[in-house]
Formats: structure tokens, C-alpha cells, sequence
């Protein structure tokens, strides 16, 4: 038998038929509910760390598309669509702005004494 690697984590899911195709054998299981979410959430906290890091525009990219990936599973497991997202953040937008303007607030300061 070869080396075994350890790696507890949620994957796409075409992986275990690409790791087979490859002549590996993978070892899964299917998550019940409240441990997928929570490996959702590890998921999206380790492809916003990997975006975070890209560097280049196709880095970024692809970067970009794997948490959006991610938060389009959270959002259908929730029961959410993406247009009612999109509708949130089209208010939120209208409401508060967007981040076009690169405004970096420093400090308030209080009217009161």
C-alpha cells in the first residue's frame, strides 16, 4: 500500500472520481446536516484565506470563484437564492453604498461633552 494522506475536509464533488481516475483510491463519507454546515463554514473560511493570499489576477480569479462556489452551497442549503442575495446587496448598496470610493473611516467623534 502507498502513503496515505489525511484530509478531513469538505471537497467538490467530482474529487473522489478524479482521485480514482488517477489510480488513488479515496476514503469518504457523506456528511450528515449539521456537519456539513460546519465544514461549509471551514470551507469558505480556508477559500477566503486562499484569496486573500492570491496574488495574481488569475489566482484571484479562480480564488473568487471557489467562495463563491462555497456560498452558493451554504445559500441553497439555507434555502436562500442567489437573486435574494443579489437583492440584498443591491438595498444594502442603495442604502449604505458600495466600496467604490475607498473610504477608510478613522475615528468619530461625539457631539456631546
Amino acid at each position: 500500500m502507498g502513503n496515505k494522506i489525511i484530509y478531513n475536509k469538505l471537497v467538490r464533488d467530482r474529487i473522489p472520481e478524479i482521485i480514482k481516475s488517477r489510480g488513488d483510491i479515496p476514503e469518504t463519507k457523506i456528511l450528515d446536516e449539521e456537519d456539513y454546515i460546519k465544514r461549509l463554514d471551514e470551507k469558505l473560511f480556508e477559500e477566503c484565506t486562499e484569496l486573500l493570499e492570491a496574488k495574481t489576477k488569475k489566482e484571484i480569479l479562480g480564488e473568487m470563484a471557489d467562495v463563491q462556489e462555497v456560498l452558493r452551497a451554504k445559500a441553497d442549503f439555507m434555502g436562500i437564492s442567489m437573486d435574494e442575495v443579489e437583492e440584498v446587496r443591491v438595498k444594502k448598496a442603495e442604502e449604505r453604498g458600495a466600496f467604490k470610493n475607498k473610504i477608510l473611516l478613522k475615528s468619530t467623534t461625539s457631539r456631546e461633552g
